[in-house]
């Protein structure tokens, strides 16, 4: 396994992040404790989960499997650097959601419940709260971390002015502000290349790419779909027809370089230089095998402008628009 600084942060981290969003409504709870003994084997000691995670109705169910593998011991707490993730809403009631001082104390409290420990390695904002002032919202995580209940602070979904705003009041407060960003960034999906990549790298933060494989598409899906292993449907078959051209120009890219589409995917986020991990969310131990091969392939330059010719990126903003 190969480790890399999570930011600017002496935090080491593994290249790839467990993500454990489908642990509970896609994967039972014995198939996850599983997988996550088989990251921790194959060396990945970064898992990232959040507060909403395990459907509709059974918000904070994931926090909870992850919490039930915790309490196996066997120092599996201690192998892990644990990010977790609050906002979303988990009741009806009022204060129940969002970055309030309020609904800070309460969810790290419930998350600190759910996944059975003591402490947050990176505690992250799961969305940008426009209502709520960075004074307050750095206040209430100063006091979570003298605490000692986190120890980093990281945010997702953020525009870069608004990764530019939370850093300028933490640095106001003589506090460390950010250490990552966790956006969607994928071959198919490069908006992030604009102004989020280029704000995460002036101000130190790892940027953990979510939804790597574009939910599938990026995965082979056309010869899957060949030989009747998948078939999509809804929003993502409707990509699929947007991008059918683009996908199967990627698939016979992937054949000549001898690998597994899902493969080249990831190894290329691997090979953009503001990435720190991509977080890869295995639904059974195969797909987990699967990422982890990927760190094993290296793509040249010519193999890298290739994919940039079938998937063309955007240049920093303003220049990718103006002169």
């Amino acid at each position: 396994m190969q480790y890399t600084h999570l930011g600017r942060s002496g935090l080491s981290v593994s290249r790839l992040c467990l993500g454990t969003m489908n642990f509970g409504p896609q994967t039972e709870e014995s198939a996850a404790h599983s997988i996550m003994d088989s990251a921790l084997d194959s060396g990945i000691n970064f898992f990232d989960t959040a507060n909403v995670y395990g459907g509709h109705d059974n918000r904070g169910w994931t926090e909870e499997i992850i919490g039930r593998w915790f309490a196996k011991g066997g120092e599996r707490r201690e192998r892990v650097v644990l990010a977790t993730k609050l906002y979303g809403t988990m009741t009806d009631r009022p204060n129940e959601s969002k970055l309030s001082a309020l609904n800070i104390r309460r969810a790290l409290d419930a998350s600190l419940k759910r996944l059975q420990t003591d402490y947050i390695d990176v505690y992250q904002f799961h969305h940008v709260d426009r209502n709520t002032p960075w004074d307050e919202i750095w206040q209430a995580i100063e006091v979570a971390v003298q605490q000692g209940k986190i120890l980093y602070s990281g945010s997702s979904n953020f525009a870069g002015w608004h990764i530019a705003q939370a850093q300028e009041a933490a640095a106001r407060r003589n506090y460390n502000g950010l250490v990552s960003e966790q956006s969607i960034y994928n071959l198919l999906t490069r908006n992030v290349e604009l102004e989020v990549i280029p704000a995460a790298q002036q101000y130190g933060l790892g940027l953990i790419p979510w939804s790597p494989l574009h939910g599938g598409l990026l995965g082979g899906v056309l010869k899957k779909e060949r030989d009747g292993v998948r078939r999509l449907e809804g929003r993502a078959a409707e990509t699929l027809k947007k991008h059918e051209e683009q996908i199967r120009q990627y698939e016979d890219l992937a054949d000549d370089l001898g690998h597994e589409p899902g493969d080249v995917a990831l190894a290329w986020l691997l090979h953009q230089p503001a990435v720190t991990a991509p977080i890869v969310g295995p639904r059974t131990q195969e797909q987990l095998d699967a990422a982890i091969r990927a760190l094993d392939v290296t793509l040249d330059a010519d193999a890298l402008k290739r994919l940039d010719d079938i998937f063309p990126g955007h240049r920093t903003a303003p220049e990718d628009y103006a002169w």
